[in-house]
């Protein structure tokens, strides 16, 4: 289970208590404060809590003393210019902070993302749990033969079930011999910070991670691309539900011009331009790479 009874009960607690505020809240985002969203097969990601809201955003960018008194179209409107031209410290007055459990090969690459605050659960101080992320069937893939980084073909049912043998089979290996090292009884009650680096990076962590909202959307832009790995898509599909919930304007913002736009270069905009005046244009002679053309057209015929 991705929670345990005893957390689910302390979370439950935890849901129940209020306190009065002066503060702005978001009642669509308060709805969902605490509620673990399970992702994976036992991973989850729930909001611990949040600061600001989309008042907050125009609040800062216009520097006003209160939340003001204009119509939500107007500051609808401000939001989107200031995501269209790129104007991010407005956004970095909103933070908002997750809980999350997730296996450690995709912490690893989560912790890419350097501009947030991260506490993660200390394998020195604490015996991780037993708990390991085995891929669904459809999501066994060959490597892809044009993406050194990417997955290409499904593989075939037997194929696909000997390596989720292969995987569990390890992983349950290594963590009764993590057990064994740890054993202060009948084993040499090694170190916990020594015991820990035989674990398969399928191993479950958690972490509390804590970002701006500018920084946040910069995330979900590239963690919801189809190009990102799947398992960490996955946790990214969910924080774009927050986002909704949390600042609504802003996010309808971010689906306009940032994760459904795309970006030319300079050398590509010539190209669109002679095309728009009629012009039939080849790749030789444009300065552009057969790689880039290539992604020029694909993002032109849809």
């Amino acid at each position: 289970m991705p929670l345990t009874d005893a957390q689910r009960a302390e979370i439950a607690a935890h849901a129940k208590d209020s306190s009065p505020t002066r503060r702005p809240t978001v009642p669509a985002l308060e709805a969902m404060l605490y509620e673990a969203q399970p992702v994976l097969d036992h991973g989850f990601l729930r909001v611990v809590d949040y600061m600001g809201d989309d008042s907050a955003i125009v609040q800062a960018a216009r520097v006003s003393y209160g939340r003001g008194t204009r119509k939500v179209s107007e500051d609808a409107g401000l939001i989107r210019y200031l995501m269209r031209h790129r104007h991010s410290s407005p956004f970095e007055m909103c933070e908002i902070k997750f809980h999350v459990k997730l296996p450690i090969f995709i912490a690893r690459q989560w912790i890419r993302h350097r501009m947030a605050s991260v506490n993660e659960y200390s394998a020195r101080y604490s015996i991780l749990d037993s708990e390991f992320y085995l891929p669904a069937p459809e999501h066994m893939a060959a490597q892809s033969e044009v993406n050194r980084q990417g997955r290409g073909d499904v593989l075939d049912p037997q194929a696909a079930a000997e390596v989720l043998d292969i995987l569990r089979s390890d992983a349950m290996r290594t963590y009764s011999n993590y057990e064994k090292m740890l054993d202060t009884e009948e084993g040499p009650g090694l170190a916990r910070e020594l015991a820990r680096i035989n674990l398969t990076v399928n191993t479950y962590t958690q972490w509390y991670w804590k970002i701006d909202l500018h920084n946040f959307m910069h995330f979900l832009a590239l963690r919801l691309d189809p190009h990102a790995q799947y398992e960490i898509r996955a946790y990214a599909e969910v924080m774009l539900q927050v986002l909704h919930a949390w600042v609504p304007q802003a996010a309808t913002a971010f689906e306009e011009y940032r994760r459904g736009a795309v970006t030319f270069s300079a050398s590509m905009m010539k190209v669109v331009r002679r095309m728009l005046a009629g012009e039939t244009v080849e790749r030789e002679g444009t300065g552009l790479s057969k790689r880039e053309w290539d992604e020029m057209m694909a993002t032109l015929k849809g």
